[in-house]
């Protein structure tokens, strides 16, 4: 049984103080917690919200429910993609409700807010949404893991296959915030060592409705590639908006760094086919992922994301973690989940390092035609699959001022 509840997302922290003796007794009494930070209603909700919820769920049932003899709660909040609310809840969940866990992070800037008041407080974060290679680079914490993707492991993923294809100039059209900067800049990194060039960019605010703009920009730039730096809803609509400009038609293509099979759902085959794009999860790669699939869509009546997947993933090797360190304090625990290696239905070969970064492969995808697809959410051709020590960057590069050199 899962003790379950919905947290408002609020503006103010409610600070409640205790005694280290306290703190003591309580943490032998009350029962493992688990917050789901997320978006349930804006542009990132189709790869996280609601489905990340359901996913950690899946994970505390599979475990059986309680910790410590007692039932895991999970709780939940909007952070509104705004970092100051998302760093008023972390504090108000890990001071005040004790909180022991906090997963998701829906945005760069909410994920970095959330980890300084996981490091202030020296809990546990698992970001499974946000992107942003900082994470487990230059604004690294020793308390936050880093699930599914970043920023560097797509750009070399699919930035690097494109500029092998020929690929070789391009624009971005890039959001505007830590997410899309980072984008941009990995992907252009990846791609001027293949001595290719980036002649330009645009940059557009979260959740824009309208692109034509920013793809008249990149259309007369002439560039072979438009970089889409931007994702969820953006990237919809930048694909959508720019086949009504018949950019493709017109001899450039779009490349989508971070996508997501809610994305191709949402645009349909027609639309997305051809599309090289890299996921660590797709349902339907072996049993395991199968199984997973089944279970989550008869609760969501869709298939999981990458997220939705690796949220499931975190929150049952949290949960493991705990029952082998036979406590829930966060150094013990911590050490148990770099110690242990990650086996379940989103990657059969993970490894946490000590800079965060979970470490997995990924997969090199391409969109099929309408014609190849034999199922719903039968969406993918797996082209390649690609170890994690080639995808993300190597720990000595990352500028993480935790990592023992």
């Amino acid at each position: 049984m899962i003790a379950h509840r919905t947290v408002a997302a609020t503006t103010f922290a409610v600070s409640l103080l205790f005694g280290a003796s306290a703190l003591a007794q309580q943490a032998n009494t009350l029962p493992l917690k688990i917050g789901v930070l997320a978006d349930f209603a804006s542009v990132y909700a189709d790869i996280g919200g609601q489905g990340n919820v359901e996913a950690a769920k899946i994970a505390i049932e599979e475990f059986g429910g309680k910790m410590f003899d007692k039932p895991i709660e999970l709780v939940t909040a909007d952070a509104l993609n705004k970092a100051d609310v998302a760093a008023t809840i972390s504090r108000k969940w890990y001071e005040a409700e004790n909180v022991d866990m906090i997963i998701d992070m829906p945005t760069s800037a909410t994920a970095l807010a959330g980890m300084e008041m996981s490091k202030q407080f020296e809990k546990i974060m698992i970001v499974t949404d946000a992107a942003s290679s900082d994470i487990t680079g230059k604004s690294c914490s020793p308390y936050t893991a880093h699930w599914t993707y970043d920023t560097y492991g797509n750009a070399h993923t699919v930035g690097s296959a494109i500029v092998k294809q020929g690929g070789d100039s391009w624009y971005f059209i890039t959001a505007d915030y830590l997410f899309g900067h980072s984008i941009e800049r990995d992907t252009g990194d990846v791609v001027r060592a293949a001595g290719g060039k980036v002649v330009g960019s645009a940059k557009h605010p979260l959740n824009t409705a309208d692109f034509s703009s920013f793809l008249l920009q990149a259309q007369s730039s002439k560039a072979k590639i438009i970089g889409m730096a931007n994702g969820g809803g953006d990237t919809i609509n930048t694909i959508k908006q720019a086949s009504e400009f018949g950019i493709v038609a017109g001899g450039q293509k779009l490349a989508g760094i971070v996508m997501f099979i809610s994305d191709i759902h949402s645009l349909g085959l027609k639309m997305a086919q051809g599309l090289i794009i890299t996921e660590a999860y797709y349902w339907d790669l072996n049993d395991r992922t199968r199984a997973f699939g089944k279970k989550f869509f008869d609760k969501m009546k869709r298939m999981p994301t990458m997220n939705q997947a690796a949220t499931y993933s975190a929150t049952l090797h949290y949960l493991k973690s705990v029952q082998a360190a036979g406590t829930r304090a966060t150094k013990p625990v911590l050490a148990k989940m770099r110690e242990m290696p990650v086996r379940d239905a989103f990657t059969d070969n993970g490894v946490l390092r000590e800079d965060g970064r979970m470490v997995h492969s990924m997969f090199l995808l391409e969109v099929k035609k309408p014609e190849e697809s034999k199922a719903p959410w039968d969406y993918y051709k797996v082209l390649a699959e690609v170890p994690g020590d080639q995808v993300f960057r190597p720990m000595k590069d990352g500028g993480c001022q935790y990592v023992k050199q």
